[in-house]
Parts: C-alpha cells; sequence; structure tokens
C-alpha cells in the first residue's frame, strides 16, 4: 500500500509525520504501508517570516527527519492528478514526466498569492509570498543605495491591510534604513481597499495596530486600491500618484492551482470542501489539507484559515486518517478550537490575540517576545530523531495552545 503526500509545507510536513506515527503505532513496517512525500525541495519554507531580511536564511531541510522515520521522499513537482487511476503525474526539476501511483492520497499543497490583472502588477510588482519573491525583493532594497536619493527611490508602497501587509510594512522602515543608511526618511504606505486597517482583526485590537503604524512610521490610504503600476510610481483608484520604484503586493491568497485537477466542489479561495476526517467531499480515497482545504475547525461555525497555524494541525490529522484507512484504524476527526493570532509590529513590538473574537492578551515588546520564539522554535521541524519526530506530529498536540 503506498500513501502520496503532495507538499512539504506545513501541512504536509506534518502529514507525513502523524502517518507515519500512527504506522508505528499500529506495527507496520514501510514495506506493506509506503509513505512517501512529493516535492520540489525538500525543504520547509518558512512563510511566515519572509517579511524579514535575509529570506535565504528562512528555510528548514527536511530529508533527514523524513529519513528518520521512513518516509520516502520523491523529488519534482505535482502536475497531474487522475482520481480514476488513483495516479500522480509528476515533473522533474530536469523536464522527466513520471507517474506515481497511490492507495491513498493527501493533497498539502498550500496556497499563492493572488495577483490580478492590474496593469504593470506583473512586471513592477514585488511580494513575500514565495521564497523567490522574498529573495527578489531584499536584492532590490539592498541594491536602492546605488540610486539617486529620492521620492521614488525612498518610498515603499504595501497593497493589502491584512496580516501580511501589516507584518511587510512595519519591518520596512528598518529595512530601508538598513539598506540606504540609518539617515534615510524612509516612507511606507499601505493602502488598504477597505474603510479599516486590518479588517479581519476586530475592533479590540485595531486601535493597537493604528498605534503601532504611527510609531514606526507608517502611512494608510483607506478605501482605495492599485489601479495601475509602472517602473516609476503607482496610481491609486482615487486618482492618487504616489512615486515609488517599490510596490509589494499583499492583497489576498487563493489555493495552489492543482486543486482545480480534482472535480470536486471548492470555495471562493480555491480550496477542497473536506468533512470532519478531511476526506474530499465525493472523491473516494481523496484527503486535502491545510491551505488545500475548507475545514471546520469546531461545531460553533467556524473554519480554518489559510495560516500556519491551521495547516500544521489539519496535515497532522489529515495523514492520520489517510494512514488509519489503509490500517484499518479508527480516523480522528479534525478539531481546533484554540486560536491565537501573534502579529509582528515591527519597531513597535508585537500583537498577540486569543480565540475568534481577537481577545487582546500582550502588547508591545512581551508580545514581540513570543512571536520571535513562535518564528524561530514553535514553527520548524522536529529534530531529525525518530521518537521525537513522531512524538511531534500527536494530532491531538499539535498547535494546541
Amino acid at each position: 500500500m503506498r500513501l502520496v503526500i503532495i507538499g512539504a509545507g506545513f501541512a504536509g510536513m506534518y502529514a507525513a509525520l502523524s502517518a507515519a506515527r500512527l504506522r508505528d503505532i499500529k506495527g507496520a513496517s514501510p514495506d506493506k504501508l509506503e509513505i512517501a512525500l512529493v516535492a520540489p525541495q525538500p525543504t520547509l519554507v518558512v512563510r511566515p517570516r519572509l517579511y524579514e531580511p535575509k529570506p535565504e536564511t528562512l528555510t528548514a531541510p527536511l530529508l533527514d527527519v523524513l529519513k528518520a522515520v521512513d518516509v520516502v521522499y520523491v523529488q519534482g513537482s505535482a502536475e497531474t492528478v487522475d482520481v480514476k487511476a488513483r495516479e500522480v503525474g509528476i515533473v522533474t526539476s530536469g523536464g522527466k514526466r513520471t507517474r506515481l501511483s497511490y492507495d491513498r492520497l493527501v493533497v498539502a499543497t498550500g496556497s499563492r498569492l493572488f495577483r490580478p490583472n492590474i496593469p504593470g502588477l506583473a512586471e513592477h510588482g514585488f511580494s513575500v509570498d514565495t521564497l523567490d519573491d522574498a529573495i527578489a525583493l531584499d536584492r532590490h532594497l539592498q541594491h536602492l543605495v546605488s540610486w539617486p536619493v529620492s521620492d521614488m527611490r525612498d518610498t515603499v508602497v504595501v497593497a493589502g491591510g491584512g496580516f501580511t501587509g501589516i507584518e511587510a510594512a512595519t519591518e520596512m522602515p528598518a529595512r530601508l534604513r538598513e539598506s540606504l543608511g540609518r539617515d534615510a526618511r524612509p516612507r511606507v504606505i499601505i493602502v488598504e481597499r477597505n474603510a479599516a486597517i486590518a479588517p479581519d482583526m476586530g475592533e479590540a485590537a485595531r486601535p493597537i495596530i493604528v498605534d503601532a503604524l504611527k510609531h514606526v512610521g507608517v502611512e494608510t490610504r483607506l478605501g482605495v486600491g492599485v489601479a495601475s503600476l509602472d517602473k516609476s510610481g503607482v496610481t491609486l483608484s482615487d486618482g492618487e500618484r504616489i512615486a515609488t520604484a517599490t510596490v509589494i503586493w499583499a492583497a489576498g491568497i487563493r489555493a495552489a492551482p492543482l486543486t482545480a485537477q480534482i472535480r470536486a466542489e471548492r470555495d471562493n479561495f480555491g480550496r477542497l470542501l473536506v468533512d470532519r476526517d478531511l476526506r474530499v467531499a465525493g472523491v473516494a480515497g481523496v484527503f486535502a489539507t491545510g491551505d488545500a482545504a475548507r475545514a471546520a475547525c469546531d461545531d460553533a461555525g467556524n473554519y480554518a484559515l489559510m495560516s500556519c497555524q491551521h495547516a500544521t494541525r489539519m496535515g497532522a490529522f489529515a495523514g492520520n486518517n489517510a494512514a488509519a484507512e489503509l490500517l484499518g484504524a479508527p480516523t480522528r476527526p479534525y478539531r481546533q478550537k484554540a486560536y491565537v493570532t501573534c502579529l509582528d509590529l515591527g519597531e513597535a513590538g508585537a500583537l498577540f490575540t486569543r480565540g475568534w473574537e481577537r481577545k487582546v492578551e500582550m502588547v508591545g515588546d512581551k508580545a514581540k517576545k513570543t512571536k520571535k520564539e513562535i518564528n524561530t522554535v514553535w514553527i520548524y521541524p522536529p529534530l531529525a530523531e525518530r521518537a521525537a519526530a513522531l512524538a511531534s506530529a500527536d494530532p491531538e498536540r499539535v498547535t494546541d495552545l
């Protein structure tokens, strides 16, 4: 029997570890149940940190961890999914195509930044969505020092005032001073279509965020969007023109395109609808998890967000349940009642909230210490030691805050 997992992000990593954990508990050998993880590289890209400088350092190797728990790594990108033949079509970095059969499949393909057809966005926009995008932005910022001093050089516009946009924007003044010199006077502007900044963070958190933006010198343009970009600036939907060489697009994400290969119902974000065991509705043998799945967290109407916090636990449940079906073990319905946010606010510290109602628990330096611990310890893979790696993937404990 073979369980195939597509994706080496947070959900895919924990799906593999959790499946291996159940296989170990049931006393099944790797020969009886092969667990294979398909990804372009055996690395975890720490996307929640890609707003920081030196993004090339923000990856963690997975190969030794996978070997420690007898998970087979398959190098390549999943290109097709044939649910009737139960096969995944894979293309390697060299262009070679092959097919991998499965008895159970876990789709953990993550998400991609949504880039609308705005004139100039593809040619002139930056992002922190992928490692390559973040590296390109970092190199651009470092190169700005060679440009003549001007408003265009010293201004950064961040399109999107949600979680990602705020973290990118509040980090940007310090990054610009690092690139341009301590005497630089950077100007950072968030453009948000909604009437308020941080539209999803709630009334209690928003004044803290607004104060933090003022503290670090970030301006806002609310109730407007980006109409067009060119090499020297951006034009907003209300006609305002801002001279800038740096526009960072942070205005929403969608499930990775591979989900469209599976003929099943999806939501507006492209996520596959799943049941409480994370099975894709109406598709035998296929589970979806992380940003690829729309999953209920509880019985109160809350659904998992496209975040590493939800992806880690969802991955653990998906891997466990896919393996359970093959090993004749009971499945465990996914649930995740605990939910916290920890929003980095640059030199203003951070903001920590708990619950779907975003109850504020910590702010400033205290919250920043927690954010640093999350970013540098909690979300990284376990040690490449069998017992520790398997123990880390207990579905009932992953991200149980």
